[in-house]
């Protein structure tokens, strides 16, 4: 164990393809275990679902899902939380479907549209041009007012609720690459590999702006943070079967 301070590889990650054994032992003093949030569930669902079935109090998650979102959670277990922020500096990798011609207050599917527009003159080869020289590098990014983050020691959905306006900052993002997976207007699904702090939710809502018309994300799915990968992670009923008492 690292002196003074507790690393990722520090401890055991618990993951499906992995050959690691089970047992109340993995978790002490800690230990990383790679969940696939169902949609939904919030991500403290799952970080409340994952503490009631280990032996360790002290449970937190690397990076929230939205609850409509699916994919990669990691949750650290015991002393493994120490190594959250580490986590948050890895780089994130997200399957995201966009739906043009109409965008919403939250950015997403979770709300009524607020706004409709044309969408048939988009063109894909337009759209990858936008992507690289606008959405791709060192950005400024507004977050949607749907979120966690504080304004004057407030929550923005708290504003968003009950219909007050609030200044957003804008804020710097990394966005290391975007690739269009398939183009079949009103949808296009992209591949997105940022950094931290990245709402895909604004990006859908400012590639909206971006082409001449609205749009909000329809689908998101993490796939990976880091070198870890959703292939490998357990869904709630799998991770039961896993920690279950006859595999200890």
């Amino acid at each position: 164990m690292a002196a003074g301070k507790y690393l990722i590889e520090d401890f055991p990650v618990i993951g499906k393809n992995n050959d690691q054994q089970t047992g109340n032992h993995l978790f002490n003093p800690g230990a990383i275990i790679l969940m696939d949030k169902p949609i939904s569930w919030s991500s403290f669902d799952v970080v409340k679902y994952v503490r009631s079935r280990v032996p360790v109090k002290k449970v937190g998650h690397a990076g929230t899902l939205d609850p409509l979102a699916t994919g990669l959670l990691i949750c650290c277990c015991g002393k493994a939380t120490k190594t959250i922020s580490q986590f948050h500096q890895l780089q994130k990798v997200y399957s995201a479907t966009i739906r043009f011609g109409a965008s919403t207050p939250s950015y997403d599917a979770a709300t009524e549209a607020d706004e409709k527009a044309e969408w048939k003159h988009i063109n894909e080869n337009e759209m990858r041009e936008i992507l690289e020289s606008q959405f791709t590098g060192n950005i400024m990014q507004k977050p949607p007012i749907y979120s966690a983050l504080r304004v004057n020691g407030k929550r923005l959905y708290k504003y968003a609720r009950k219909g007050q306006k609030v200044e957003i900052a804008e804020r710097p993002v990394t966005i290391y690459d975007i690739q269009i997976d398939s183009f079949n207007l009103p949808e296009v699904k992209l591949t997105i590999t940022c950094g931290k702090g990245t709402y895909i939710r604004s990006l859908a809502h400012d590639l909206g702006l971006a082409m001449d018309s609205r749009a909000h994300l329809s689908d998101l799915r993490r796939t990976k943070t880091g070198t870890y990968g959703v292939e490998n992670a357990f869904t709630p009923e799998e991770i039961d079967d896993y920690l279950s008492e006859d595999n200890r």
